[in-house]
């Protein structure tokens, strides 16, 4: 069981505060942090004294930097060597994405300080939230494809609906944005400095309405680099292959297109190809919709090749030097992305409520 020290909870005037307390792991979020949250959040849901949710990450790194992914290796590498039944990775995900669901559908405002890293798990933690506010230490990213999975915790249900193709985008290539490129792809809602966030949060607790609070705080972020790229991204990323869209990119024969085209090489083909059928399809289901395919894509992975071989790479090895099976796009065929979709041998995802 976690201890409760890696999530703290604190009940401050009109607010519940929630602090991710792992700062040297970058506030990586574990099972035993989802089991402590969950049920909190369903208190503070109910409590007509708490008038908002807050949520910030310990130490001046990060907000959180995704899911405990090594544990989700050691677990799937157990169940392949006979050790393991896999139970814990199906409850990892499911009530990962029952947490985020959750915060989607919080009754009151819930406020994330995105205050320095923001990935995947951490995205999950933030982005379903009503109010997401940046500051000059915020950079967020997806970077899934990078380890041979794809961007869950509801990725597949808010990428497809940033603006133009920028979605897909970040999706696929697990680009790196800054506080003032997420205000300017709907990504976030406000700036605010963080020295300023102590005297947001004390406001908040003083029972002011989350927007005023934050519209009192708030500054300018600056110009957004991504605009330079945005018609081209919206033009290159417009496709429903990623054959495609690398010829697009060809065709560009940019500096940022070359770059593009480097990134996509370096992941893993097999994620290319599923995160972007799942962002497709994701544009066209419910947030619940998109919670049950990401529960049958995230146990499809594990099940899989690739996602063992990216944390190999970058975690536990670090070479940098992922060998991908498939290894290239030709070779991953239809039915290769099909199967990722299909319903898994315990079920589907359900929701009690």
């Amino acid at each position: 069981m976690t201890d409760a020290a890696e999530i703290l909870f604190e009940r401050r005037g009109s607010i519940g505060l929630v602090t991710l307390n792992r700062p040297k792991a970058l506030n990586a979020l574990t099972l035993g942090m989802i089991r402590l949250f969950d049920p909190q959040l369903r208190a503070w849901a109910a409590d007509p004294a708490i008038k908002a949710v807050v949520i910030q990450g310990a130490g001046e790194k990060a907000f959180c930097a995704g899911g405990d992914v090594v544990s989700l290796y050691e677990a799937g590498k157990a169940v392949r060597e006979g050790r393991g039944d896999g139970a814990g990775i199906r409850a990892f995900f499911s009530e990962e994405y029952v947490l985020n669901r959750l915060i989607k559908n919080l009754p009151k405002p819930y406020v994330a300080l995105i205050d320095g890293i923001s990935m995947g798990g951490g995205v999950g933690l933030s982005e379903h939230g009503t109010h997401r506010v940046v500051t000059e230490r915020t950079m967020f990213a997806m970077p899934e494809t990078g380890i041979g999975l794809y961007p869950d915790v509801g990725g597949t249900y808010f990428l497809p609906r940033l603006p133009g193709e920028v979605g897909t985008w970040l999706g696929l290539t697990g680009d790196r944005l800054k506080a003032t490129d997420m205000l300017a792809v709907n990504a976030a809602d406000a700036f605010v400095p963080s020295a300023k966030l102590e005297a947001l949060v004390a406001a908040l607790a003083d029972g002011v309405p989350a927007g005023e609070v934050i519209a009192r705080h708030a500054e300018s972020a600056g110009e957004p680099p991504v605009t330079s790229n945005r018609e081209a991204i919206d033009r290159c990323y417009a496709h429903d292959t990623v054959e495609a869209i690398v010829a697009a990119l060809e065709a560009e024969g940019t500096e940022w297109a070359t770059g593009q085209l480097a990134t996509l090489k370096r992941v893993s083909p097999t994620s290319l190809k599923v995160t972007l059928e799942a962002i497709r399809r994701g544009g066209r289901l419910d947030f619940d919709g998109c919670m049950v395919q990401e529960l049958r894509l995230s146990l499809a992975f594990l099940a899989g090749h690739d996602f063992y071989e990216g944390i190999r790479a970058a975690l536990v090895d670090k070479d940098r030097n992922p060998r991908w099976n498939p290894a290239s796009l030709a070779e991953v065929a239809d039915a290769d992305v099909e199967r990722h979709f299909a319903v898994p041998a315990g079920g589907d995802l359900t929701f009690s409520e």
